[in-house]
């Protein structure tokens, strides 16, 4: 997956992402489970949204992911608020050398971007390493439904005075997969002209009962399953299914 662009533009496109809400969630969570917790991993950090959060808040925070073009976006914005926050650029399926974590979060469905069984439990056994013993692992992944009904064979446009984009949704050859392809059209005042990228994306979901067998294999301690932010217990209906687990 090529971030190239895209990775620059993200964060004017996620402008309304809830990650206000993703922060809340997590110290929702911490206070019922692990109220010290201060040392936190936000692996699949992106740009650094919630890591830059977390770190206003008083968190000693470490960045990691898979895209060098994003981690040089976080770093830039930790830089420019004169934050001291460490950026890791590592696969979260092949996760080493980071240990003794109180938290790991991986927000914003990034587990979605793995395309394999095989990648998804790696990342579960990595991450359970990387926690302290009690240490909080949560996570969010699009729920089948979400995949089936909110993306396949979809169409999305925006179109702003800088960016414009066209996004076509369709199924991809795994089960609850979907492909992405994404046009965008980038404003550039020196040629006074709008410049076209491309961009191909992948995203995987799994059934609520197959994430709760890989977590427990992991040797986690699974504390509740919810559905959009909320407390509820994830049901059929919800878009976004959140883990809280404990090691």
């Amino acid at each position: 997956m090529s971030y190239e662009y895209f990775s620059y533009l993200y964060d004017e496109l996620m402008d309304e992402a809830p990650y206000d809400q993703w922060l809340e969630f997590f110290e929702k969570q911490k206070c019922k489970y692990l109220p010290n917790a201060k040392r936190i991993m936000d692996l699949a950090c992106g740009t650094g949204e919630v890591t830059l959060r977390l770190h206003e808040r008083g968190y000693h925070v470490v960045g990691v992911d898979l895209s060098e073009e994003m981690l040089s976006v976080a770093q830039n914005k930790a830089f420019q608020k004169g934050f001291h926050i460490p950026f890791y650029h590592q696969d979260m399926a092949q996760l080493e050398g980071l240990e003794g974590f109180d938290a790991v979060v991986i927000f914003c469905d990034s587990l979605n971007y793995l395309m394999s069984e095989k990648q998804v439990r790696s990342t579960f056994h990595r991450v359970y390493n990387a926690l302290r013993d009690e240490g909080l692992f949560i996570f969010d992944v699009h729920s089948p439904h979400k995949i089936t009904n909110g993306f396949m064979n979809r169409t999305f446009a925006f179109n702003g005075d800088k960016i414009s984009y066209i996004w076509n949704s369709f199924p991809f050859e795994h089960p609850l997969s979907v492909e992405h392809e994404l046009t965008f059209f980038v404003y550039d005042e020196e040629t006074d002209q709008y410049e076209r990228f491309d961009e191909l994306h992948k995203q995987r979901t799994f059934e609520m009962w197959q994430y709760k067998k890989w977590v427990e294999e992991a040797g986690f301690k699974i504390h509740s399953i919810t559905g959009d932010f909320t407390d509820l217990p994830a049901n059929e209906n919800h878009d976004r299914i959140f883990f809280t687990l404990q090691k």
